[in-house]
């Protein structure tokens, strides 16, 4: 068998020499769950995703992975979040926290770590509206 440079296994090997396949995450469940687990932190009022989601959204279909981009290399899983964070948080917290809720549930959901999770504020949304930094 050969050894895939990027790991898409999840869970351990059965024991003794018996081997009962392999388990293959697509990119998409990554980033539902990152969507999801960033959406749980208090002081993120939405995230940043493209054109093609936007448009979903208006009609009605919920978009988890919006603003959440997930890419493998030799070091390992690599997660990096667009957010818009609310008025009032403190910049600092909010990443951190939506750092620790990311990796959790990433590890807890599929045995994964991750070796980077990066937060990127797009901007804070006042309550009128969103402006942008």
């Amino acid at each position: 068998m050969a050894n895939k440079a990027k790991p898409s296994i999840a869970g351990m090997a059965p024991s003794g020499d018996a081997e009962l396949g392999r388990v293959h995450l697509a990119p998409e469940v990554l980033e539902v769950i990152v969507g999801i687990a960033t959406n749980e932190v208090k002081g993120i009022a939405d995230t940043k995703g493209n054109f093609a989601a936007d448009v979903a959204e208006k009609f009605g279909k919920v978009m988890h992975g919006k603003g959440v981009k997930t890419s493998w290399s030799e070091k390992g899983l690599t997660v990096d979040v667009y957010c818009v964070i609310q008025n009032g948080f403190s910049v600092r917290e909010v990443a951190l926290e939506t750092q620790k809720k990311i990796r959790h549930a990433i590890f807890h959901m599929t045995a994964i770590e991750t070796q980077e999770v990066n937060i990127h504020i797009t901007g804070i949304e006042f309550s009128t509206g969103t402006e942008t930094v």
